[in-house]
């Protein structure tokens, strides 16, 4: 093609340091080649105000369940907004979920007949059973219906990314065509996320005394399986274990849970040097979240040389190698997080062995590799050629599977 390539990127939120996946959204508009691609974002939560791309922010509402976060209305505002997509005319469309918004963009995208790419950012299946968990009797149901509609979405994209083969096999259990999977994982910043970052005083800071250091990093929401983190913490005050608790995050679910695990210290959503700090600080990371696609938070403590003792659950558990790298739970076995919190603690060639390993997966992670794919990926769809021939899943699946 001799001019730019005109990229619409469908986000209810452009706010960088909002979760995980808007972190990964902002890694790739860093990288955006200027000289080779236009973009257009269409969104809901607006970008600050040095953000030097065209945007078009369109109302908002919260999401009854989860106040933290809020999806773009489109549909009062359609025709503003076609008028907006046809005077841009697109060549690939960029669509982040399956929202109300993304939706919006997929029917736009039918209707011209325009390729579509997607990032699996949110296992919003797995959240089900915990916002009915006061319903269980119709989980079931919700979750076969979620699944359906899921499906029906990723189905429509010519390419969805999918962080770990672990993601893969969970979303075809569910019925989702693999045939436009592509395995696309999450980068790090080992400049900010390293060994080096350690400040023991920092952590001090927080404490007041010299304990080992027990972190979990996460939104707080419950569908973080933050039950069974208040869980650890009680067994572990129980058993008088030499230890802190700090949890780092903010959330919903706050509040309730400085009543429930009153010794343990939260320092609130802390920015990305300081956090860098506290994980290379503390003495084992601890996380029981079992919705996670992918994990950032378990990548950054990784490459962080700090142990890890996670749920063996969501996306997350395929970073680790269980008793090479780390250790695996069962998702809400407290007994079983216990004792594995104590092997890195007391058994110093296991704590040394997972320091070692998991710097070396770390290594592996680089955005510039994977942002270069993408781009990649979005000339071939515009081009209009088969991207099947590029894909390697296809191969790993059969390995997985037989």
């Amino acid at each position: 093609m001799n001019s730019k390539i005109k990229i619409v990127f469908f986000a209810d939120i452009l706010k960088e340091d909002f979760d995980g996946a808007s972190r990964t959204i902002f890694q790739i508009i860093k990288r955006i080649p200027e000289d080779e691609f236009e973009f257009l974002f269409i969104c809901g939560i607006a970008p600050p105000a040095d953000f030097k791309y065209r945007y078009v922010a369109i109302p908002t509402i919260q999401i009854p369940f989860n106040k933290d976060y809020s999806m773009a209305m489109p549909f009062f505002h359609q025709r503003r907004l076609k008028k907006v997509l046809n005077d841009f005319n697109p060549h690939v469309l960029h669509i982040s979920t399956p929202s109300m918004l993304g939706k919006f963009g997929m029917k736009y995208g039918k209707s011209k007949g325009l390729p579509m790419l997607t990032i699996y950012h949110t296992h919003f299946i797995s959240y089900i059973k915990y916002y009915l968990e006061r319903f269980p009797a119709i989980i079931r149901s919700v979750t076969k219906w979620v699944a359906k509609d899921q499906k029906k979405f990723y189905d429509n994209c010519d390419i969805i990314y999918i962080p770990t083969l672990h993601m893969v096999r969970e979303l075809r259990s569910y019925g989702m065509s693999t045939q436009h999977m592509k395995i696309w994982s999450r980068g790090l910043n080992t400049e900010i996320f390293n060994p080096s970052r350690r400040n023991v005083e920092s952590i001090h800071n927080y404490t007041g005394n010299n304990k080992k250091n027990v972190l979990f990093v996460s939104r707080l929401v419950w569908e973080k399986n933050l039950k069974t983190l208040v869980k650890i913490y009680n067994e572990a005050m129980s058993l008088d274990i030499p230890c802190n608790f700090i949890i780092a995050g903010d959330g919903v679910a706050k509040e309730e849970m400085l009543t429930l695990m009153p010794g343990a210290f939260f320092p609130g959503q802390l920015p990305h040097d300081e956090l860098a700090k506290v994980y290379a600080s503390c003495d084992v990371f601890l996380f029981t979240s079992v919705t996670e696609t992918y994990g950032n938070v378990v990548a950054e403590a990784m490459a962080s040389g700090l142990p890890c003792v996670i749920a063996n659950g969501g996306g997350s558990a395929g970073f680790i190698k269980d008793g090479e790298n780390g250790f695996l739970c069962t998702p809400e076995s407290s007994h079983e997080y216990i004792d594995r919190i104590k092997d890195i603690m007391e058994l110093e060639d296991v704590r040394l062995r997972f320091i070692r390993e998991g710097l070396a997966f770390a290594e592996g992670l680089r955005w510039q590799t994977l942002t270069d794919t993408y781009f990649n990926d979005l000339k071939t769809l515009a081009e209009r050629q088969s991207v099947e021939p590029q894909f390697k899943l296809s191969h790993a699946y059969q390995v997985a599977f037989g």
